[in-house]
């Protein structure tokens, strides 16, 4: 059966101009929303698992915790209410990514990123200064405000902004700051665990203003997409742009091909209901289903819950917060290693390997709680054993980071025409969030029921999803955003929904890969 690889002869074309200091600038300081998603992900474990905040929000869960005789290990922190201050952030996210879909196509890409830095320094200063759980939920609420208009607009702007030979790179600098984000997160509730008197959870908090005030700041500095600026109908300034970010006059090739996408997006005044059409089923599916499986892969409940389920596997409370830092260490070392490799070697291979991998270290996760702990959650771990099992999820983090991770993000930003791009990136981003959200909120209590099953549980996502990437998605590396229809044209299964009319610069020859 012909596989999912596309091989374009002769296909992408080759723009004048090159990679531009300012393009790489502006591409830094936007790829700062990045700091947004991975502060918060990698802070609210850390805080969860503070005695002094559990003490305060959540009284139960604290004392179930103590009560180290009578408790199966895998229930300890089973709590909706718990939950619930995780995942709230990312209900709110979903909601928000519809509104930042009309702010980003009527008002340009900055005025999203605007907009979710301002909402996400709120929700920093309520959740630092909450002296209730109504403060924590409303704090973590206008949190996700930020998230959903940074997690919309900024993939869009890193793929508009970049020339299509280094936009992988440039695009996966938004998953790199997610891993920054994590890492610096888990660096701090490290530390202001050991602040005496119990209120280093509020610093840990209230230090997400910090990436909001980047984000806020930056985004009054950052110019406009030439295809935003197309988009609202000013060609002259949009050429001149497009010749800034390009460093070079002659870019009237790109400057053509941008302008006939923006004039066909024009005639699309219903994108929402124009995405539905059969000609863009592949660019839905991948909007769909690849943020379905990102969240399936289980990432997310380790960057969540790692010290919270360190702690209940048998690490102590310091061991727990340092194994939380290491794996974000070994996440950000991993998405450096997709910065490098993406261009190079394509997006297929890297989500096939990144499958693999995952899949094995989570199998091996599971036999080991099993044969540790077994279905009544007692048991304990050696000092090898705990050693064994912070390799196999670091290696399974590593594996995430440089597939999964950052092409997630990278190949539904890059696929979808310029009629139906925010429509894509707004399913993408509350697909995203509507599966962190189930995901978070139902983990620990799935943990409690299925124990070590769980890891078998995401172990069969990852290899379904596996198997789909294999025969369903085509190789996007180096292929110009305005002619992605060439691509989806030449593949086996997609190609049958393309109209011969949508492919620019069909001349090309194009043939599907049969040999996968």
């Amino acid at each position: 059966m012909a596989g999912g690889g596309v091989v374009v002869q002769g296909g992408a074309k080759n723009y004048e101009g090159g990679v531009t200091s300012f393009v790489l600038v502006t591409c830094l300081v936007a790829a700062m929303g990045g700091l947004l998603f991975g502060y918060d992900l990698g802070i609210s474990g850390g805080v969860t698992s503070m005695d002094q905040f559990l003490k305060d929000f959540f009284p139960k869960v604290y004392r179930k915790q103590l009560n180290k005789g009578h408790e199966s290990a895998y229930c300890k922190f089973d709590s909706q209410l718990l939950t619930l201050f995780t995942s709230s952030l990312y209900l709110a996210a979903l909601v928000a990514s519809f509104f930042a879909s009309v702010v980003t196509r009527m008002y340009g890409r900055k005025m999203s990123m605007t907009v979710g830095g301002i909402s996400f320094l709120i929700g920093a200063i309520i959740n630092g200064a909450a002296v209730n759980i109504a403060m924590l939920i409303i704090g973590r609420l206008m949190l996700g405000v930020g998230v959903g208009f940074a997690n919309q607009v900024v993939p869009v702007y890193l793929s508009e902004m970049a020339p299509a030979k280094v936009r992988g790179a440039l695009n996966i600098g938004f998953q790199m700051a997610i891993t920054i984000g994590i890492l610096i997160a888990n660096l701090v509730n490290y530390g202001t665990a050991k602040i005496s008197g119990g209120w280093g959870w509020r610093v840990s908090l209230a230090l997400a203003a910090v990436p909001a005030i980047l984000m806020t700041v930056g985004s009054f500095f950052l110019p406009d997409t030439p295809n935003s600026i197309l988009e609202r109908g000013h060609v002259d300034e949009a050429k001149k742009m497009l010749q800034k970010i390009r460093g070079t006059p002659n870019v009237d090739e790109e400057f053509q091909d941008l302008y006939d996408a923006s004039e066909a997006a024009k005639q699309v005044h219903h994108p929402w209901t124009n995405i539905l059409r059969g000609r863009y089923r592949p660019q839905l599916t991948m909007c769909t289903l690849i943020p379905f499986f990102q969240q399936f892969t289980g990432i997310n409940v380790i960057m969540f819950y790692a010290p919270v389920l360190f702690k209940t596997i048998g690490f102590g409370a310091e061991a727990s917060l340092m194994s939380a830092v290491i794996t974000g260490v070994v996440n950000v070392v991993a998405t450096l290693v997709s910065v490098f490799s993406v261009d190079k070697f394509g997006r297929r291979i890297l989500f096939l390997e990144g499958g693999v991998q995952m899949f094995i270290c989570q199998c091996l996760v599971g036999i080991m709680l099993a044969l540790k702990f077994g279905l009544r959650g007692e048991g304990t771990l050696t000092k090898f054993d705990a050693d064994f099992v912070l390799f196999l999820i670091c290696a399974y983090v590593a594996a995430f980071a440089w597939s999964w991770g950052p092409l997630g993000w990278l190949v539904p930003s890059e696929v979808c025409a310029l009629e139906i791009r925010s429509a894509g990136q707004a399913i993408n981003v509350s697909t995203n969030m509507i599966f962190t959200f189930v995901v978070g909120q139902v983990f620990l209590s799935m943990l409690c029921h299925f124990k070590f099953g769980l890891f078998f549980f995401f172990a069969g996502f990852v290899a379904v999803m596996t198997v789909f990437v294999f025969y369903m998605v085509p190789e996007t590396r180096n292929v110009p955003i305005e002619e992605m229809n060439r691509m989806w044209k030449a593949h086996w299964f997609w190609g049958k929904y393309i109209p011969d009319e949508a492919v620019i610069g069909s001349s090309n020859e194009i043939q599907p890969n049969k040999t996968a």
